[in-house]
């Protein structure tokens, strides 16, 4: 069996014959041979390679399996080394220090003339070493992985791993049929890191680790700073580097040039492997910026696509957090995604999983044997809801693997956003555990206290390094300052998820008209705590799966009724203070739930079908609600500041009426107008500022082209006694601006 190496440019040239066999060289220590037999040796490179010897020569070692024969080509001319069994052969040569050298290996079939991996000094600087035990190492992935490039003269990769409870690591490939004792690597002490160059191995080649752990058992492991994947269900790494030209520079010089809070930001959830079903990165930057783009939304957001085993997980059960899934091509393909969608003017959100990784036994899971990136008490270590394991996030490497890998898709994937999952999952000691699951924090409490620190060291390294981009948190408790500063305690996000909105507006659109009034408060409560944080309004993923029904689906009524409150409510989400979230399907009032296996039900806008025409219309609404949300600063300007918004209809209960002014910073208003009855309104009064000529109206979910009964207020609303007089169209939102528009 040969293992599969390719030849450099450097040697070149024919397999130098063999010109004579040197003396064998004295044998190892038994237990240094062992040991490098049975990949638990933590420094190879003293055993393996040339040396020099006492008396003078120097002693060449090789270790490689399967080989008949392996021959030292110094200066043009070949010594074969003495067999001494077990796939090592030695000899010492008489020379005075140690020469430029390559190995010849022969194979039953074939030779191969290489470098010899053991010849070269460590290609990991000390800088790199301090800073990863000090777990401050802002670009891990340039120090940890494998690396493709030119060391000591030579191409090839240096793999680096990080496995501090290992006896010994083994790199083994496809170019070494998956056996690693041709291999090992060495210990570069304190730091826990495990380290080899190998000349001649270069993109596109799969590895694994093979580890032996101190309790004797040997395992595979899949690289944990793999930036690439084999496409599921093959678990191997592979090497890859960057090549793609970024065309987005000014799109990166201006993404910041206004705070998030203070900006309009609407965006379009996708599951991006079922979007466009079979379609791949690329074929995606042809289809979805261009999608996105003309329906308004000013980003998109992705469902996790770091890599990922199984896809009905949805991408949220990482093992591959440096890698983007392969399901849709390579890593530069993603990054031509992103580069579309920039050149597109849209920003890219990414959902990132801190929280949590799957307990799959070829990846991170007691990844040399013991706990590592999991905490070492079981009970702790172990997510009750979903069968994984979480963050050890009181481990300075840890953390170092977690927030370097924020910075990693911000600053190599130009990505503008993290969408933080399950961030109360790691706040709570006693998240979804009983009395005596969780054991209490130094000061008696139930917040983890690691898991704040690691958020807010995460943040704060984000906004430092990557200027622009914005975090955001999906947080479904009352933890306070989820989007304050890190500087006054704050765990420092710029936007939170507002899931009691969500929550309490849908329990309000589910119930009949009839029976509204009754839950009226659950549509006003939330202006109660709109400014404690920076929020975004989520229709989300999961709030049309399992159950849950599509959002259309939620709505009572018959189907002109459900379309219509699905307007409405769209209307009225819009309108609110915070930035708003609506995911795929959605935009089209699509009926079925989400599903990973079909993806949106496009079908339903194809000639054909005879409900198209209703279904495109609730398109074109969500399309002029766009374009209207991000002309009209009153809706976005002031979002996070109580002189942005006014009450006007409150209290209007028995008319399921909400009435309210948005003000942008000059004091321009905007007139929202939601009516959630089944019935026509005529001559409605409201009390509204004296100081504006007249009213007209700028967008009614009720039109016509929308799919309503164009129940309107054409031409100018001019006020009378302090008020105006409306006609409410039924199951509609109305919104006005002042008069002319």
């Amino acid at each position: 069996m040969a293992l599969r190496e390719t030849s450099l440019p450097e040697p070149s040239g024919p397999v130098p014959p063999a010109v004579g066999r040197a003396p064998a060289a004295p044998p190892l220590d038994p237990a240094d041979r062992a040991r490098l037999l049975s990949g638990a040796h933590h420094d190879p490179h003293a055993l393996l390679g040339a040396h020099p010897v006492d008396g003078g020569g120097v002693v060449f070692r090789a270790l490689r399996p399967f080989a008949r024969a392996v021959g030292v080509v110094v200066g043009g001319e070949r010594t074969d080394l003495v067999p001494e069994g077990d796939g090592l052969f030695s000899a010492v040569l008489p020379f005075g220090a140690v020469p430029e050298y390559t190995l010849v290996i022969a194979y039953e079939h074939e030779a191969y003339e290489v470098h010899d991996p053991y010849r070269f000094l460590p290609a990991l600087g000390e800088l790199d070493l301090h800073l990863i035990r000090e777990g401050r190492h802002e670009q891990l992935w340039r120090a940890l992985g494998a690396e493709p490039m030119t060391h000591q003269g030579v191409a090839g990769t240096r793999f680096t791993v990080w496995a501090p409870n290992a006896r010994g690591v083994r790199v083994a490939g496809d170019f070494t049929y998956w056996d690693g004792t041709a291999f090992p690597m060495r210990s570069l002490g304190a730091a826990g890191v495990w380290e080899l160059f190998l000349p001649g191995i270069g993109e596109g080649a799969r590895y694994k680790f093979e580890i032996t752990s101190q309790y004797g058992g040997r395992f595979l492991k899949a690289d944990p700073m793999a930036r690439r994947a084999e496409v599921p269900p093959d678990t191997a790494s592979i090497v890859t580097a960057a090549h793609h030209e970024w065309g987005d520079a000014e799109w990166m010089a201006h993404r910041g040039d206004t705070p998030v809070h203070e900006a309009p930001l609407s965006v379009y959830e996708v599951h991006l492997p079922s979007w466009r079903k079979g379609l791949t990165y690329r074929e995606l930057a042809e289809e979805l910026p261009a999608y996105v783009k003309d329906l308004g939304f000013t980003h998109v957001e992705l469902m996790p696509v770091a890599e990922h085993p199984f896809g009905g997980s949805w991408g949220y059960q990482v093992t591959g957090f440096y890698a983007p899934t392969s399901r849709l091509g390579a890593p530069d393909d993603f990054r031509y995604f992103v580069d579309a969608c920039h050149r597109a003017g849209i920003g890219v959100i990414m959902d990132w999983v801190p929280a949590h990784f799957p307990k799959d036994d070829w990846a991170l899971a007691r990844f040399d044997g013991d706990p590592l990136y999991e905490p070492g008490d079981a009970q702790r270590a172990e997510h009750p809801d979903w069968g994984t394991y979480e963050f050890d996030f009181a481990r300075t490497e840890v953390r170092n693997f977690l927030v370097a890998n924020a910075v990693y898709w911000c600053e190599e994937f130009h990505i503008d956003g993290l969408r933080v999952d399950a961030v109360a999952s790691m706040l709570y000691l006693d998240y979804s555990r009983d009395s005596g699951q969780w054991t209490p924090n130094p000061y008696g409490g139930r917040e983890d206290l690691d898991a704040m620190a690691f958020l807010q060291e995460m943040n704060a390294t984000v906004y430092r390094r990557a200027p622009g981009v914005v975090t955001i948190a999906e947080e479904s408790t009352a933890w306070g300052g989820v989007t304050a500063p890190t500087d006054r305690g704050g765990l420092g996000f710029g936007l939170k998820w507002n899931m009691g909105w969500m929550h309490d507006s849908l329990q309000y659109m589910s119930k009949e008209p009839v029976h509204r009034k009754y839950h009226h408060h659950e549509m006003t409560f939330s202006m109660v705590y709109a400014y404690s944080e920076n929020y975004v309004l989520p229709i989300s993923h999961d709030e049309v799966v399992h159950g849950k029904q599509a959002l259309v689906s939620k709505m009572p009524g018959d189907w002109w009724q459900r379309r219509a409150n699905h307007r409405a409510y769209l209307g009225f989400m819009w309108a609110h203070p915070g930035k708003q979230l609506l995911f795929m399907g959605q935009e089209f009032a699509q009926g079925g739930e989400f599903s990973e296996e079909h993806g949106p039900e496009w079908w339903l806008l194809e000639e054909g079908n005879v409900s198209a025409g209703d279904h495109r219309g609730v398109r074109d609404l969500v399309r002029d609600l766009n374009t209207r949300y991000r002309s009209t600063p009153a809706l976005w300007q002031r979002d996070t500041s109580p002189e942005g918004f006014r009450w006007v209809a409150v209290d209007a209960a028995e008319d399921n009426v909400y009435a309210f002014l948005r003000y942008d910073a000059e004091g321009v208003p905007l007139l929202a107008v939601s009516h959630f009855s089944p019935v026509v309104r005529e001559d409605y009064r409201l009390q509204v500022p004296d100081d504006v000529i007249a009213w007209t109206e700028v967008l009614n979910t009720d039109a016509a082209r929308y799919g309503g009964g164009d129940v309107a207020n054409p031409g100018p609303v001019k006020p009378e006694d302090g008020g105006i007089r409306l006609t409410l169209p039924p199951l509609a939102t109305l919104w006005l601006a002042p008069y002319p528009a």
